[in-house]
């Protein structure tokens, strides 16, 4: 029989990574802050809980995706949290992006009653979640990780194990500061080329070919050529990665 496993953080990115563990044939428990958005995964044959305890008590591997630090921590560490249903020996696989400090911190306290924790943010948008093609950088314990590696195999086709507690977190902020640059030197050279009356189509086609191509390049600029602006991450979220960022170059001295 296959591992139980809890899903908590049903939005953009939430939703159809749930829906790949279900499709895997996992058994799945779901929480969201919202509970209409559990529906389409109850259709799929996931069961639902009232609230994080409860998901922690009917799973062995729980996996956390929301939007920051204090938001794990209420649903790990809460009156109704994780930490009060989970089981010793359960394991927690945060893949929200948060602080180095935060991870590092929730994990220790759910050490002191036997429960493991990883950290283990993901890079590619909600078409990578979809598909079960993720980037994910994962911290802790290497035995934890190799334990759950074929659950994250489902969601990602870049599964990496990075290093000690909270350095999934620091993969995190280094990829997000090298999509931000890439993201804003798309947009420039977009904007200068449609100033100067050059098909875009045109541009994506010459930079790809050289030392400007990008993942940006190849998934985000045809949205930008065809004015689709649909929302994949929101500007807060990247607003929280930036001071998340710019805490940790602090805190090391690099900025």
């Amino acid at each position: 029989m296959k591992i139980s496993i809890g899903f908590m953080g049903l939005g953009i990115m939430g939703r159809p990574m749930a829906h790949n563990l279900l499709k895997a044939g996992y058994p799945l428990t779901v929480w969201n802050r919202t509970a209409e958005k559990t529906a389409p995964l109850l259709e799929a044959g996931a069961k639902a809980a009232e609230d994080p305890r409860k998901v922690a008590e009917a799973s062995e591997v729980i996996f956390t995706m929301v939007t920051d630090g204090p938001q794990v921590r209420e649903i790990a560490l809460g009156p109704q949290g994780i930490i009060h249903g989970a089981k010793p020996g359960a394991v927690v696989v945060d893949m929200s992006s948060t602080a180095t400090s935060a991870a590092r911190d929730i994990a220790q306290e759910l050490a002191q009653r036997q429960i493991h924790m990883l950290d283990a943010p993901v890079s590619g948008g909600p078409e990578g979640a979809a598909k079960g093609s993720l980037s994910i950088m994962v911290g802790g314990d290497e035995n934890i990780f190799r334990q759950v590696l074929p659950i994250l195999q489902v969601l990602g086709g870049a599964v990496t194990y990075v290093g000690p507690q909270g350095t999934g977190q620091l993969m995190k902020l280094c990829n997000q500061i090298a999509c931000c640059l890439n993201i804003l030197g798309m947009s420039e050279a977009f904007a200068l080329a449609r100033r100067a009356g050059v098909d875009l189509a045109k541009v994506r086609e010459v930079l790809m070919g050289g030392a400007a191509d990008s993942w940006m390049l190849r998934n985000w600029a045809p949205k930008i050529i065809n004015d689709d602006y649909s929302p994949g991450f929101t500007v807060a979220n990247f607003q929280k990665d930036l001071r998340n960022i710019l805490q940790e170059s602090a805190e090391l001295r690099v900025s």
